[in-house]
């Protein structure tokens, strides 16, 4: 399917592994030209040069903090005129307790999954809106549509930013400017490892024992490949795509059990 996106130009964050570097490589495959961001300018720019000897593609790298302000700024700076917007803060999700969070640890949480994004989102859309063209996918998480315990600071952030695009996108998509949310479960990166060996030792047990664990707890019997997350993002950013408005799309292999 060619989904008319060769020549055009992206934003992504946290680009330098797992899920924002698998929507990079996939968005370079259709013939995107990238301005990528991660923190560590070495990771990133190894990524940038695979992407571009894979694809031939024209790679901007941004070494920044996408939860910070100068950071963000400096990425809309570089990025000029912008098609595709692909937020991912790149923040692990920490388990904790309610009782011990303070007022601190709350805003931390909400100053990366809702107010980062949404600034970056709000820089790029009116030239989006003038240019009749945008796409914006956020990447979130599966849990939003079913919270845990121990992760309220992350999920609660996480649907705010839901909440807030649901009404946006309803003035943007008039000028041909979607935005979507992909809600990833268990998907091979060094951050689902990470976490996993977090709860091994909260639950003192093993880490194999916690894998094992959570690969029965999914109907399709595996973790994803990161590919598989990319190329939803992909799809999303896609002419094809232009009636798909303020989705929050599980990508999970089948754990969220409800309809809706």
């Amino acid at each position: 399917m060619e989904l008319g996106l060769k020549g055009r130009r992206a934003i992504v964050s946290a680009a330098s592994k797992g899920l924002g570097r698998a929507c990079a490589f996939s968005l370079a495959a259709e013939g995107v030209d990238l301005v990528m961001n991660a923190r560590s300018a070495d990771a990133l720019e190894a990524t940038a040069e695979e992407i571009r000897a894979a694809h031939g593609v024209n790679v901007t790298t941004v070494a920044a903090d996408f939860t910070d302000a100068e950071g963000r700024a400096e990425i809309l700076s570089k990025a000029g005129e912008t098609d595709i917007l692909v937020t991912n803060p790149g923040i692990r999700q920490i388990p904790g307790e309610y009782e011990d969070w303070t007022r601190a640890d709350w805003d931390e949480w909400f100053n990366a999954h809702f107010f980062s994004s949404l600034e970056m989102i709000t820089g790029v859309l009116p030239g989006m809106r003038a240019r009749k063209f945008g796409r914006i996918v956020n990447i979130s998480v599966s849990f939003i549509k079913f919270p845990q315990p121990h992760f309220a600071h992350s999920h609660s952030a996480r649907l705010a930013l839901s909440g807030a695009i649901a009404s946006l996108v309803k003035e943007t998509v008039r000028d041909n400017v979607t935005i979507n949310t992909v809600c990833p479960g268990f998907f091979d990166t060094d951050a689902l490892h990470t976490n996993l060996h977090n709860h091994a030792r909260r639950g003192n047990t093993t880490y194999e024992a916690i894998v094992e664990n959570r690969i029965q707890s999914v109907p399709a019997g595996r973790f994803a490949d990161p590919r598989e997350c990319g190329d939803l993002v992909t799809f999303l950013c896609s002419d094809q795509a232009g009636f798909i408005v303020g989705q929050n799309i599980i990508n999970d292999g089948g754990v969220y059990q409800g309809l809706f």
